[in-house]
């Protein structure tokens, strides 16, 4: 075995993987599933609120699953990084096979691009949510969460989601993996993204920074911003909005 497992987590491992005891992996799935809970969260945190959370557990638990069966204990890795990535990689498979955007979001966003794309030929230049919320008869908030909804609608089939951890080498390649064709395209979208995000300004920039690379809440990210947790929602619902708003070629 690893020098990566001890004590009692090896055992399980020993029996699981000598003797495929179906004890010792309920025991490994109930040691490991605070791994699935923290994962839904952080993904749920960036999702629509259409996509039920359970859902999200469902499918994070056979990502738990594969990666119980397929890990190999004799390797010097550690368990849970492994798992991390079947977890995760589970998740944002089980969402990319479901539109999970309901219809009157769909059709509150189109209303929003219509009414943007009537504003900036009006004023001339690019206009803001509040602009559109007073134009529409709508509050910001609406706007600025239709905008979220509609952004995580279009990347879901192309990106992670999650940042994947770049310290730590997985050393593991997907089953799946895309074709040349598909990684050029892939690649182009990511630098897509990039050049959108240099284009928000920096307080924007440091707020995604913060959140998808980081891995930090709101309210951590408002203490070390010194702003309340409500206005970093703001920040990043807007930094959203402009991503959304040039990647669809609108800005």
């Amino acid at each position: 075995m690893g020098s990566a497992l001890k004590g009692e987590e090896r055992k399980y491992w020993d029996d699981w993987v000598n003797g495929r005891d179906r004890r010792a992996a309920e025991e490994l799935v109930q040691r490991y599933m605070p791994l699935v809970s923290y994962h839904v969260q952080r993904l749920s945190a960036t999702l629509p609120s259409s996509v039920p959370k359970d859902e999200l557990i469902s499918l994070g638990l056979l990502g738990l699953y594969d990666a119980i069966e397929k890990f190999d204990p004799s390797r010097d890795l550690k368990f849970d990084t492994y798992a991390s990535f079947r977890i995760r990689g589970a998740i944002l498979d089980g969402l990319r096979k479901e539109d999970w955007l309901p219809r009157s979001v769909r059709d509150k966003a189109k209303k929003i691009e219509e009414a943007a794309e009537r504003l900036e030929q009006q004023y001339m230049r690019s206009v803001t949510a509040k602009e559109i919320a007073a134009e529409l008869g709508m509050t910001e908030a609406e706007v600025q969460a239709a905008a979220s909804d509609t952004f995580w609608s279009l990347w879901l089939p192309l990106g992670q989601g999650a940042a994947e951890d770049e310290d730590e080498p997985l050393a593991i390649r997907d089953d799946r993996a895309l074709l040349p064709e598909e990684e050029a395209i892939k690649r182009e979208m990511i630098d897509q993204l990039a050049e959108g995000i240099r284009r928000l300004n920096e307080k924007e920039q440091l707020v995604i920074s913060l959140f998808y690379k980081e891995e930090l809440t709101f309210t951590e990210i408002g203490s070390l911003l010194q702003l309340s947790t409500s206005r970093i929602s703001q920040i990043h619902a807007k930094a959203l909005w402009k991503l959304r708003r040039f990647l669809s070629g609108d800005s």
